[in-house]
């Protein structure tokens, strides 16, 4: 169940993020709200994912799929293109969350 709490966590945050540049420096509400609401929920969701989950595999995990879902959200919303070192820098954070869940005694698995 933690690890679901942890996947509404990252999706709320992503939510929240992917909205930021919408909000046109806070001036619009309606997507104002949405971040408000995206990044409470995510450190709530966060919190309950703590249970057992130990707090350095939930910031890993958390802002490492965020990074992720943020790089692709850009792409696809604002067609932002990566270039060679960036995409090398998502595919280590990427190579990084895998060996931890993969290999970590810690990962609440």
């Amino acid at each position: 169940m933690s690890y679901i709490f942890l996947g509404l966590a990252i999706l709320s945050e992503v939510t929240a993020t992917s909205t930021l540049k919408a909000t046109e420096e806070f001036t619009k509400i309606f997507p104002s709200l949405i971040v408000v609401t995206g990044y409470l929920s995510s450190l709530y969701f966060m919190t309950l994912s703590l249970r057992t989950i130990p707090v350095g595999i939930v910031y890993a995990t958390w802002s490492g799929i965020g990074i992720i879902l943020i790089t692709c959200a850009g792409y696809f919303f604002y067609s932002q293109r990566l270039d060679m070192p960036a995409m090398l820098g998502i595919a280590l954070i990427i190579a990084g969350v895998g060996t931890i869940h993969l290999f970590s005694q810690n990962s609440g698995i």
